[in-house]
């Protein structure tokens, strides 16, 4: 690609007369700046070519609306030989250029020497090795403040003097390409620091009484971060910053020396300053001019430089340092950017983000730091000749054809980034970013998940009441139970309660306040063999007590037939050895598991998904196909059979992490997110909550890429008959949402593009992250939400799972509690402004036992701990959402009580009903004493009447035994009245 290690003095002069910039092209906005396919040109003679196209450029400065420009005047163009004469011609396009800039309000910010040292002061003197050279440099610099000093109110002296010296002079890796060593190196810059000084001075006091302008000079520099937080090593890092930008900065800056650390580690190898010299370069600069990017921290930063630390690219830490180690000065950020490859066009997503990820810390340094930042500029306005990395890479908001005649323009995806950052000065809160008051519906689901409850084997047996042996204490001897042979209790019959582990997960639970527990049966354990052959009934026992003691507490069990791990898949092995989901025959062998289950947990289940999470990574196109069938299969099954005793509901919940182009400006990245979104979520949504077969979209891809590729990736498809099985099966929309991906189609990085898919994985590394490297982006839920909307209408939706890892040693969990009332609070926004029927939420995860690292319960020495999220939930749940202040208390139709005492008789059902027993035996009890008193009664007053003597009785002659319990009711009978 042209790509060269050296440029000869001759060629750059060349260069330099054929263009009105150096490569370096920077454009400056006060707070807000701007500094192929096919072959392209061996060198950088003609470039970008702006010398002839002047109004082309000032045309991009005018769409970008910046309020500054950087450029740099060529040394070598105005004076060819270094000194007198003066070329008319290079003065004439300055002058121009000036004019241009006047006529559009934008301010010139000019460089005077960029690594364009006229040929014959390297070939005369040998270039800055030379003492001359300060002399010579401020000569044209008074030039240069005579003919230009009324237009321009920025100048800088040189730019990166470091790179200069060390690998023009030193390395030799850059013109003049004198590999001199260290010691030449060090003497050209202390030249260089002579030059600057000279130079700033003439401007004090020749030319700042009338031209009020301000010099400074542009120092380049990396970051530094310690292996270890040893002293040690902060030491070191230190030492690095201050062998790269130090070696410039402390003399001008602090005290016209070097540093110590170089002065006490470079001896002989260092120049020195007389005290003479020394008060002459302290203070020579109006302001702190930084450069910082991929040219010094990533491509010519020398290993030995970095004193076995590590290298960042945090800009907000490095103006943080200067802002410290320097007196707090007026920084003025003056070229700044990152690069792409040199095949990109137009979709420059790579550039955008870090460009974002700049600019955003430097705000954060402004306005949480204090740093003194006044200004940003960005590299570069159009792609050029990259020095040493030829045309291998591009680093221009215009996109240049170089092959063109005229070295046609385009504007790339980050003019318009930029351009509407400087619309807006930054980044203002966005009205759709900000958080919402509400409330949920009354009936909202609030959830927690567990992929698996525990089940081991001493979890599956009862804990007390299972031995039937007496046991006495040996006080005296063994201090043991020692069993009585030939003695035996009876046994109590088994209770769910019995389960201690059941009865710790449900306390937990309850602590929580959420309504309902979503967890996945293991086929593996219940059914070992695949078939009702050998089924586990102890395991499922268990469950039957699990989802039975969730009922009693009010807490609804949702369960999962089938969720893949790992190990098989969670399948049973016989199904995993052959085949899994290709096979066919786990079709109909998931049907039979899932009869099992439902007869035997129906009637405490309501709530049921057939597969939880399949991952479309992992699964084949015959697999999915399969897949589709069972559940389809499973969900008829139900349907017929079971739903109209059970009266529960059951769908499948599919994993859907939003997908968003890189370039919001890009047609081709909007397609690629699409197309990704169909892939990921469709291929399995589309046949079952559409029209029954794959989406259009992915056939066709499929179709195209396995004709003009050697691929051969068949997309089953399905009968008529199988396509009426499938589609409509379900009863809710359940997914997992854990994060939001981008996506472009301009190939940058070979480890993320997908060749198949033609997509590259991009990274916003301004989004906060999770210590896994997981993306936050909360507003990626309620557009994820908004899309299923619109592609299959007004379905119930519950977000069955939403998480986040978190370092475990964070003591406040912040992350997590930042992360679950940011994403129920877009889920909050998709319901009441999207009009969104979602119904239910769920947190991922229960504890950190079974998920570690998502869990908000800690799980340490076997305790469980609640983490500050799982408070901050419980909250978010007692309140529905997040309610207005103003708004009054509702209560849903199932919490209204007719009195103050309802919760207190509907929390105590046991103890109601064994009153409500004990009332109606005393009833019961009443009512027989009643009849068989007059039964009595009646009995004796015939058996009088047969023996011919009737008169009158009192209860003393009643020798029946109820006659003491009939003592009230009997009376003396009124003889006169008749028997």
């Amino acid at each position: 690609m042209g790509e060269r290690s050296t440029l000869s003095q001759t060629q750059l002069q060349e260069k330099l007369l054929n263009e009105s910039k150096s490569p370096i092209q920077l454009l400056y906005l006060k707070l807000h700046a701007i500094s192929s396919h096919g072959p392209s040109p061996a060198g950088g003679d003609v470039a970008s070519d702006s010398y002839n196209n002047l109004f082309r450029d000032a045309e991009g400065l005018r769409r970008l609306g910046v309020s500054h420009y950087r450029f740099s005047l060529a040394w070598a163009r105005l004076l060819p030989n270094g000194t007198a004469p003066l070329n008319p011609a290079g003065l004439a396009h300055y002058s121009q250029l000036l004019a241009r800039l006047r006529e559009l309000a934008v301010e010139p910010v000019v460089t005077l020497y960029h690594w364009d040292l006229p040929q014959r002061l390297q070939d005369a003197y040998g270039g800055w090795a030379s003492p001359a050279l300060p002399a010579l440099f401020r000569d044209y610099a008074e030039l240069c403040f005579r003919h230009f000093g009324g237009q321009v109110r920025y100048w800088l002296t040189m730019d990166n003097p470091y790179v200069v010296a060390w690998h023009g002079y030193g390395t030799g890796r850059l013109p003049p390409g004198v590999r001199g060593g260290p010691r030449l190196g060090y003497r050209a810059a202390h030249h260089l620091l002579q030059a600057h000084a000279k130079v700033w001075h003439l401007y004090n006091d020749h030319f700042r009484p009338t031209q009020r302008g301000k010099v400074s000079i542009a120092l380049s520099s990396h970051w530094i971060k310690p292996q270890n937080m040893t002293e040690k090593n902060i030491k070191e890092c230190q030492k690095s910053l201050d062998f790269v930008l130090g070696w410039f900065a402390k003399p001008i800056f602090i005290d016209g020396d070097y540093p110590e650390s170089m002065r006490s580690n470079l001896s002989t190898l260092l120049p020195e300053f007389s005290e003479v010299e020394k008060k002459y370069i302290k203070g020579t600069a109006d302001f702190f001019a930084l450069s910082f990017g991929a040219t010094l921290s990533f491509q010519l930063l020398d290993s030995h430089m970095k004193f076995q630390q590590l290298e960042s690219i945090s800009l907000r830490q490095l103006l943080y340092w200067i802002s410290s180690e320097y007196n707090n000065p007026k920084i003025f950020i003056v070229e700044n950017s990152w690069f792409v490859s040199g095949s990109t066009k137009r979709d420059d997503a790579k550039y955008i983000y870090y460009l974002k990820k700049f600019i955003m810390e430097t705000l954060k340094a402004i306005r949480y730091d204090g740093v003194n930042v006044f200004g940003y500029t960005v590299w570069s306005l159009l792609d050029g000749f990259e020095w040493h990395r030829g045309y291998s890479i591009r680093r221009g908001l215009f996109y240049v054809d170089f092959q063109s005649h005229d070295k046609k323009l385009m504007p790339k995806s980050s003019v318009l980034f930029y351009q509407k950052l400087i619309e807006k000065n930054g980044f203002p809160p966005l009205p759709e970013n900000q958080p919402t008051k509400g409330v949920f519906p009354c009936g909202f689901a609030w959830g927690i998940v567990d992929n698996y409850i525990q089940v081991r084997l001493v979890d599956t047996t009862p804990s007390q009441f299972l031995d039937p042996n007496v046991y006495v204490w040996d006080v005296h001897q063994t201090k043991q139970l020692i069993k009585v042979n030939g003695v035996f209790t009876s046994k109590r019959k088994q209770h769910c309660v019995d389960f201690a582990a059941i009865r710790l997960q449900i306390s937990l639970l309850q602590e929580m306040h959420v309504t309902h527990f979503h967890f996945s049966l293991k086929w593996s354990l219940i059914l070992p063999l695949g078939n009702l052959s050998l089924v586990n009934h102890t395991l499922v026992h268990y469950y039957q007590c699990f989802v039975s003691e969730l009922l009693r507490v009010n807490i609804t069990p949702v369960v999962a037939l089938w969720q893949p791990m790992a190990e098989n898949q969670e399948l049973p092995v016989s199904l995993a050895k052959y085949g899994a989901w290709e096979n066919p025959e786990t079709v109909q062998a998931f049907v039979e598991y899932a009869k099992l289950c439902f007869t035997n947990l129906g009637d405490h289940v309501k709530f049921w998904i057939t597969m939880n999470e399949p991952s479309v990574k992992n699964l084949t196109y015959t697999a999915g196909h399969n897949l589709l069938k069972a559940h389809a299969k499973a969900w008829h099954l139900y349907d017929k059979e079971f739903r109209r005793s059970q009266k529960g509901k059951i769908s499948i919940a599919l994993q859907a992490d939003w997908v968003e182009p890189a370039c919001p400006f890009s047609k081709n990245d909007q397609e690629v997110a699409d197309r990704i979104l169909e892939f990921d979520i469709g291929w399995l949504a589309e046949p079952i909550f559409g029209n029954g077969d794959y989406p259009h979209m992915m056939r066709g891809w499929l179709h195209q890429r396995n004709s003009v590729d050697l691929y051969n990736f068949h997309l089953p498809y399905f009968s008529e008959e199988e396509k009426k099985l499938i589609q409509g099966s379900f009863d809710f929309f359940a997914l997992s949402h854990y994060t939001t991906t981008l996506v472009g189609w301009e190939k940058e990085d070979a480890l993320k593009y997908d060749h198949y898919l033609e997509v590259q994985m991009i990274n916003d590394i301004t989004w906060l992250h999770s210590p896994g490297r997981a993306a936050v982006v909360p507003w990626g839920l309620r557009k994820l939400l908004k899309w299923v909307k619109s592609k299959y209408g007004d379905v119930p939706i519950y977000i069955m799972a939403n998480g986040i890892d978190d370092d475990q040693n964070m003591v406040h969990d912040k992350l997590r509690v930042y992360y679950i009332q940011s994403y129920i609070n877009e889920a909050l926004k998709a319901y009441t402004l999207d009009n969104v029927n979602l119904q239910g939420y769920f947190v991922y995860s229960f504890n950190d036992k079974t998920a570690p690292k998502y869990g908000l319960y800690s799980y340490v020495a076997n305790q469980y701990e609640p983490k500050p999220s799982m408070k901050r939930y419980r909250e978010i749940i007692d309140n529905n959402g997040f309610p207005r202040p103003e708004t009054p208390e509702v209560l849903c139709p199932e919490e209204i009580d007719s009195c103050p005492e309802c919760h207190f008789f509907r929390t105590r059902k046991s103890l109601l009903a064994f009153i409500a027993f004990v009332f109606v035996a005393f009833i019961v009890t009443i009512f027989l004493i009643s009849y068989y008193s007059r039964r009595i009664k009646q009995k004796y007053l015939a058996c009088r009447m047969r023996k011919g003597r009737p008169r009158c009785w009192s209860r003393s002659g009643v020798k029946a035994p109820v006659s003491a319990l009939l003592a009230t009711l009997s009376k003396p009978i009124n003889c006169e009245s008749g028997c």
